[in-house]
């Protein structure tokens, strides 16, 4: 370790699990680490959560640390460093989330909207390093967006620009999380995928999946169903094959409104792999505008599931 590097710590808070890492300027992980968010306990348990995680992660070593980036669902202002109404974090209102986490480690600490905090790392680090203009789609236990035109990150007035999660695909759809009907989050969220899963079983009792999972249905995760998939197992592509087209559909609206053509997905739920692309690609070029069809292009997030870490730690580092 050289002694001009400089570290910062990148916190990419999720529904399910807040993941921590060390990572230097140039973009590499030398220590990582999660706990569970324990979401259900309202922010101060989440919060606790968060200073637990970060205190195991100083404690060790000696390393100069320029400051704590995190990335955090909800409408966030990257000023004030508050968070507001995160979708699957009850109870939050609007919480001073980085000042807390400053005052309590000492350290410039910067706070910004995880899917934002994803397609930084992806601008800065990853597959949107030679794009001018993209759209991040994270998807996990929500769907988020992070929009980059130019290389910046595009806002919006108070900070919640991206939410692609909640654009509406069918206004008789099931209820979101947000509170709205047929969001695409409510359809590609990590719980939409298992409920939508777990009633198809009671038709295609042969599926792959239940042997997988032993018949014993709280087992049943979206790592399964891929398994599933990689087998041949029809209905688990099935189910994969729709999830993207729904997927599609959503992004030839961003697609129409912003006349970007390049999206990025990440997240969890994109290690359904090249199944799931190319299905969101073929939706996509399906319903958008005929001029933008020869310039769609679906790309894996190279980060993988790093691009939260990486991309919170970035705000210490870049302005975007």
């Amino acid at each position: 370790m050289s002694k001009s590097e400089k570290f910062a710590i990148g916190v990419d808070l999720g529904g399910t699990f807040i993941k921590f890492g060390i990572v230097t300027e140039k973009g590499k992980i030398i220590r990582k680490s999660f706990v569970d968010t324990k979401a259900d306990g309202g922010p101060e348990s989440v919060i606790k959560q968060m200073k637990k995680g970060l205190k195991e992660l100083l404690d060790p070593d000696k390393i100069n640390i320029e400051g704590i980036g995190i990335g955090s669902p909800g409408i966030v202002s990257k000023k004030r460093g508050t968070v507001e109404n995160p979708p699957n974090l009850p109870g939050w209102g609007k919480v001073q989330l980085g000042h807390v986490i400053e005052k309590a480690f000492k350290l410039p600490t910067f706070v910004e909207n995880d899917a934002n905090a994803a397609a930084i790392g992806e601008l800065i680090f990853g597959a949107g390093k030679s794009h001018k203009s993209f759209v991040m789609i994270t998807l996990g236990t929500g769907v988020g967006g992070g929009i980059i035109l130019n290389k910046k990150l595009f806002r919006g007035d108070f900070g919640a620009a991206g939410e692609i999660g909640h654009i509406t695909i069918d206004i008789n759809g099931p209820k979101c999380g947000c509170g709205s009907f047929g969001c695409i989050e409510a359809y590609a969220g990590n719980g939409y995928i298992i409920q939508n899963a777990k009633e198809g079983l009671k038709i295609h009792q042969n599926s792959k999946i239940v042997e997988l999972i032993s018949d014993d249905f709280n087992a049943l995760t979206p790592k399964v169903i891929s398994s599933a998939a990689e087998l041949g197992d029809p209905y688990a592509n099935e189910l994969i094959t729709n999830l993207g087209k729904n997927i599609g559909y959503a992004l030839a609206s961003v697609s129409n409104l912003l006349d970007v053509s390049t999206f990025i997905i990440g997240g969890g739920v994109a290690g359904f792999g090249k199944l799931l692309l190319d299905n969101i690609e073929i939706s996509l070029k399906q319903r958008v505008l005929k001029s933008l069809v020869p310039r769609c292009k679906i790309l894996p997030a190279k980060l993988k599931n790093e691009a939260g870490i990486k991309g919170a730690s970035s705000l210490v580092f870049y302005s975007i």
